[in-house]
């Protein structure tokens, strides 16, 4: 830089001018576009700085939504935005930039501004054809395909796509013609998701000079517009699928049709879940570069979170990298997630590995030997041998010392060794970006155990690497031993079922081991659980028809490499617990001393770290008749389910007037680090649930943030003004005189989920894993339900149990709500005079039904605004708590007046 250049810098930027460029880029990257609009008036370097066309391509795609360019991603961004702030345009030049003339400042230059723009304006023409190294075939047998190249190299098949109509119906003139209005999806540069109408996206290509143009990226391309899907079919080599098996909702995405203009491309990846892909390049050309496993390319930074185990990978562009793509391209790109026998076997292992929770083995999977100290790696010819040191992320420094002086192998063996083995599989929680969710992965593995017997010795192994099923079996077969039931047939040995507990069905009975949480959590589930059996028996409930009938009871134990089994009705504390139950054993006063208000007050408390303790609880009950309505509700019509929503509303009133147990007082002092209650004013019953509110209200704007996207911003900032300044306010009234009024408490099953319910008079004609089959209605039987699990049953709002049956069972339909407000016939605000309570209170939104349910979803430990914002897309756009509330939960206020009338 010259004298010239380098006084204007110092003297644009004062202090700031220490900071080399790329550092003030990222910086003002950072700042909302009002703001940055005001840093350009500063002067003239910031003025260049806040121009930059990548720094409103960041704001723009930040937006999300659907995009349409403007020639600039300055102008596209302002407009996107419909800001009329004066200090845009008067920094920024929004409306009038074409008549204005482009200004200049002497005396500054940026080496680092310079190499971004020549990246943007640089034209890959002059590129070679490079044959490369990849052997090139017309065609393969599957055999010579699996001997010759499956899992040993890449091979280019040049003739496999010839007969298919896209090779003269993609072109993108064509293309437009046919489909330009049609939205698709476009490559990830930010959390949101951004779609573009590919009239728009092909504007886009002729005016873009983007150092990393965006591009067309679309798994759903098929559902937009199917009759594309008739244009080409699976190659041979490449058609079996293991996760064809599961519903089209439930698998991963298996294809991407790929549109992009020149220098466009994916930067340095490994495929999601680690599985193969085949891909077919219909015009234009594309340069690949190809790593073998275990290495890193050069400028390449692996992340790896402790806790979940999720990837993040810092990369160069494909420019920077390889010289990038070459030409416009359209490209079909499909995930053939197991090719073949011998490919099954070699990716089927990887890919449950790479699901299982933990971080270890998911950095050596991507990684290498980078993520074990002291190894040391040769990447290619330009990058000699180098220490982990200089590359390695401390995340990754951890692994086993009887590794390290081990080459590295690309091997399931060899990688499965790096599995943290203290972690419980089945429960703990997996990374966000794994392939499938923890539910459809067990749901995967149940189905590939039933449909393909021929691979069990596969299925099992796997099952083993990804949710610890051979550990769950053991506990099995001694529950099975100790209470003379038969043991499993080969078909039985993986568990069924989505939930987060292991639970097997063996000769028509369930039996279900606690592992959720931990040894304190699952003891109390199962506690309460016990307890709950126990009132219904006492009390006559009907309901005790609709539930499944106990068998047997208990704790495993696993003690010098044996499974000891212990009997346990719910009375009393085994000795197996006792040692580790100190605090808990000090206030046990009651018949059920891990029940209802043990779990209460100590089960999510600072109790003895015992997580780690081999000590299962387990439940033996009677399979109820029926199918799990999850599984079957799609092929029912609205008319079938109605009766269903009857019987549920007769069920979980049933539940709600259960009279809950006598409560012991809890002790003032010495406590043991158990915690009073914040609240001081309400009924004892009460106190966790208020508690528990006013904690997560305190960081109500974190506790939304973590569920990413599903929550619109205006909202999060508008949530903490909507809830009541305290939590007691939704159960504690003040009548006209005075007096303090209190509705009652109920037993809550907190978990009325599609799954956990199951309906009689469904008769499956075609039976089959592999779909829903074809399946007949029995109208007279269909109000015969049973309810499931009740391991998360608690003390608080009825209407905290209409949540989920809202969103979930019934999706959002408010004929079904109707429908079950109508036999359910209980007051929403229950007291010693329903009356009294609602008429001393009515004029009080914190009465109000829909108010006070809002406010639960909102503090929700569970993403049920997510369920909200995915049922009615529209509600995206409300600005206020209060039209959200309306929308969804206004049916509840006129049930309430109707019950009061």
């Amino acid at each position: 830089m010259d004298a010239a250049g380098h006084g204007r810098r110092e003297a644009a930027l004062g202090a700031l001018a220490v900071l080399p460029d790329e550092v003030l880029c990222a910086v003002v990257d950072l700042l909302p576009p009002a703001d940055i609009g005001r840093l350009a008036c500063a002067s003239s370097v910031m003025y260049i700085l806040c121009n930059e066309e990548p720094l409103w391509m960041s704001k723009c795609l930040s937006i999300g939504g659907p995009l349409e360019y403007r020639g600039s991603w300055k102008k596209t961004t302002l407009s996107r935005l419909e800001t009329d702030c004066f200090i845009f345009r008067l920094a920024l030049c929004s409306e009038n930039d074409e008549v204005q003339k482009p200004r200049q400042f002497d005396g500054f230059s940026s080496l680092y501004l310079y190499r971004r723009w020549y990246r943007c304006f640089t034209s890959l023409s002059n590129f070679s054809f490079d044959d490369g190294h990849v052997e090139r075939k017309d065609d393969l047998l599957l055999d010579q395909f699996r001997s010759q190249y499956d899992g040993k190299g890449p091979v280019l098949l040049t003739k496999l796509a010839e007969t298919w109509p896209a090779r003269v119906k993609w072109t993108l003139q064509q293309l437009t013609k046919d489909f330009g209005e049609v939205p698709f999806r476009i490559s990830q540069r930010s959390p949101q998701k951004i779609t573009m109408k590919l009239k728009d996206y092909v504007s886009y290509m002729e005016l873009q000079h983007d150092e990393d143009p965006l591009y067309i990226f679309d798994d759903k391309f098929g559902e937009s517009v199917p009759a594309l899907l008739k244009d080409y079919s699976v190659p041979h080599l490449f058609q079996e699928d293991f996760f064809d098996i599961l519903d089209y909702d439930q698998r991963p995405a298996f294809r991407w049709l790929i549109i992009g203009p020149e220098r466009s491309g994916a930067s340095w990846h490994v495929d999601p879940g680690l599985t193969s892909a085949w891909n077919t390049l219909l015009c234009g050309r594309k340069r690949w570069a190809l790593y073998p496993p275990g290495r890193v390319p050069g400028g390449v930074t692996v992340h790896v979170n402790d806790e979940d185990g999720d990837v993040d990978i810092e990369t160069p562009t494909s420019l920077q990298a390889i010289g990038g793509l070459i030409s416009i391209h359209i490209f079909l790109n499909m995930r053939s997630h197991c090719n073949a026998h011998s490919c099954q076997e070699r990716l089927f292992l990887f890919q449950v590995d790479d699901m299982a929770p933990g971080h270890r083995h998911k950095g050596v999977c991507r990684a290498g030997l980078l993520a074990v100290p002291g190894k040391s790696v040769k990447d290619n010819e330009n990058h000699p041998c180098v220490p982990t040191s200089g590359w390695n992320h401390p995340d990754m420094s951890r692994v086993q010392e009887s590794l390290e002086n081990q080459d590295f192998s690309y091997d399931i063996d060899f990688l499965s060794q790096f599995l943290e083995k203290e972690r419980d599989h089945y429960s703990s929680v997996w990374s966000p970006t794994n392939l499938l969710g923890q539910r459809e992965a067990r749901e995967w593995l149940r189905r590939l155990w039933v449909l393909k017997p021929e691979l069990r010795e596969l299925i099992w192994k796997g099952a083993c690497l990804a949710i610890n099923v051979d550990k769950w079996y053991s506990c099995l077969e001694e529950i099975c031993a100790c209470h003379s039931l038969p043991l499993p047939t080969e078909d039985e040995k993986l568990p069924v079922g989505t939930g987060s507990n292991p639970v097997f069905i063996v000769s028509g009975n369930v039996i279900k081991v606690y592992a959720e949480g931990g040894l304190v959590y699952s003891v109390h589930g199962l506690g309460t659980e016990l307890e709950f059996y126990d009132l219904l028996q006492k009390s006559g409930s009907p309901l005790i028809n609709h539930i499944p009938e106990i068998i047997a009871s208990g704790f495993l134990e696993y003690k010098d490499d044996i499974y000891r089994t212990v009997p346990w009705d719910g009375k009393g504390i085994p000795d197996v617990l006792a040692k580790h139950y100190p605090l808990e054993v000090s206030y046990a006063k009651s018949c059920f001393p891990l029940g209802l208000w043990s779990k209460q007050r100590f089960g999510t408390s600072s109790s003895p770290d015992v997580s780690d303790r081999p000590i299962w609880p387990y439940m033996v009950t009677r399979k109820c008749r029926g199918d799990i309505f999850a599984r079957i509700r799609d092929v029912l019509s609205k008319t079938d389910i109605l009766p269903i929503a009857s019987s549920l509303g007769v069920q979980m009133r049933n539940i709600h007037l259960l009279p809950l147990p006598h409560m012991e007082p809890v002790p003032k002092s010495g406590n043991n680090g158990v915690k009073d209650c914040d609240d001081a004013t309400a009924l004892p019953e009460w106190q966790q649930l208020v508690s528990t509110l006013n904690r997560r209200k305190k960081n109500v704007k974190k506790h939304l943030a973590n569920w990413g996207n599903s929550v619109p911003q205006v909202l999060i900032e508008k949530a903490e003004g909507y809830l009541p300044p305290d939590m007691d306010f939704l159960i504690k009234f003040v009548k006209d005189d005075g007096d303090l009024v209190y509705p009652f408490p109920s037993w809550i099953h907190s978990d009325i989920m599609d799954d956990n319910i199951l309906i009689e008079g469904i008769t499956e004609s075609s039976s089959s894993c592999n779909s829903k089959g074809s399946y007949e209605a029995d109208p007279e039987k269909m109000n015969a339900i049973h309810i499931i699990d009740f391991s998360d049953l608690s003390v608080g709002d009825p209407l905290c149990d209409i949540i989920p049956l809202h969103l979930d069972v019934f999706r959002g339909d408010t004929d079904l709500l109707r429908e079950f407000l109508r036999s359910y016939q209980l007051p929403l605000l229950r007291g010693k005079s329903n009356t009294d309570i609602y008429k001393s209170v009515q004029n009080s939104k914190f009465s109000r039904a829909s108010y006070r349910t809002m406010c639960y979803c909102i503090l929700h430990e569970d993403n049920v605004l997510g369920a909200i914002f995915s049922l009615w897309k529209e509600l995206r756009a409300a600005t206020s708590w209060e039209d959200v509330e309306n929308f969804i939960w206004g049916e509840l206020n006129r049930y309430q007046e109707s019950c009061t009338s």
